[in-house]
């Protein structure tokens, strides 16, 4: 590896708004094109993204069991949170964690994948701070919007940001004074509804004002979907359904939310993701 991994960061402080879910298509498609993903998991009580990959480790025990092939894994580096009462001893601990982690990854890895729990917390700072590209999803709603701007209630006109926009402001700052490349910052909007109504325009019309005021790039993210949910109990995701062993009743469904996914991975434009890992006949064949 002659090049440093390029660091995704997923990342809000609002929980449910499907980082672990993104995390792990992105992860698959990367690794289907053949990168080297390194993952990390920074939310140190849930741990779903990692959880989500447990699964996917127990469903390849099975289907070794049945003479098939493993799945694409990532290499995974845990880090944990310190347990120490003094908060500058605490935070020490956790930058010498994190920096060891990422510095096992950063030059054995094409990419790094980085899930940020829902919170405000320093782990997730470290994790902001280190993202060449953040996705951010967020529900399609005002009340996740104000994670990003706040609005004005009569008016409904945007005031300013909001506490997560400034600490991705930080964030920039930081990377901007470090020499680094700027950050590549994209909003994804999750469990858009498929009927138009004035809501979902009126908060898409501010995303689109906001981005132009704190630098973002608006992308469409998943429809609520079960089975997202379903795809989690054995790891997998949309781009596995067609593997043998997978068990997947494809239904018109299934079809209609791999085309979600394909279309939010040709907007995140990242490295690396070529066109085979978007073909369509994945699930059409």
């Amino acid at each position: 590896m002659t090049s440093p991994a390029h660091v995704i960061v997923l990342g809000n402080e609002k929980g449910g708004s499907g980082k672990s879910t993104t995390a792990m298509h992105i992860f698959v498609a990367l690794a289907r094109e053949g990168q080297v993903v390194g993952a990390m998991d920074l939310d140190t009580r849930q741990k779903s993204f990692f959880r989500y990959l447990e699964n996917r480790a127990a469903f390849n025990r099975k289907r070794e069991d049945q003479g098939l092939q493993p799945l694409v894994m990532p290499i995974q580096r845990q880090v944990d949170a310190s347990d120490h009462v003094n908060r500058d001893v605490a935070e020490q601990e956790e930058l010498e964690r994190f920096s060891a982690a990422v510095a096992d990854l950063y030059h054995s890895c094409d990419v790094l994948i980085i899930d940020c729990p829902g919170t405000d917390t320093y782990l997730s700072r470290l994790g902001h701070a280190a993202a060449d590209t953040l996705i951010t999803p967020m529900n399609d709603s005002f009340i996740d919007f104000d994670l990003l701007g706040r609005i004005e209630p009569g008016t409904q006109e945007i005031v300013g940001p909001s506490i997560y926009a400034e600490m991705v402001w930080e964030c920039r700052k930081l990377r901007a004074e470090s020499g680094l490349s700027p950050l590549d910052w994209i909003v994804m909007r999750n469990r858009l509804d498929p009927n138009d109504n004035a809501s979902k325009r009126r908060v898409g019309d501010l995303l689109e004002a906001l981005s132009k005021r704190i630098q973002f790039r608006v992308a469409p993210g998943f429809s609520e979907r079960l089975i997202y949910r379903d795809l989690f109990l054995n790891g997998l995701t949309l781009l596995d359904v067609r593997e043998p062993g997978a068990d997947v009743d494809l239904t018109m469904s299934h079809v209609a939310a791999r085309q979600e996914v394909d279309q939010l991975l040709k907007q995140l434009d990242l490295p690396g993701l070529g066109a085979s890992a978007l073909d369509d006949r994945a699930l059409s064949s």
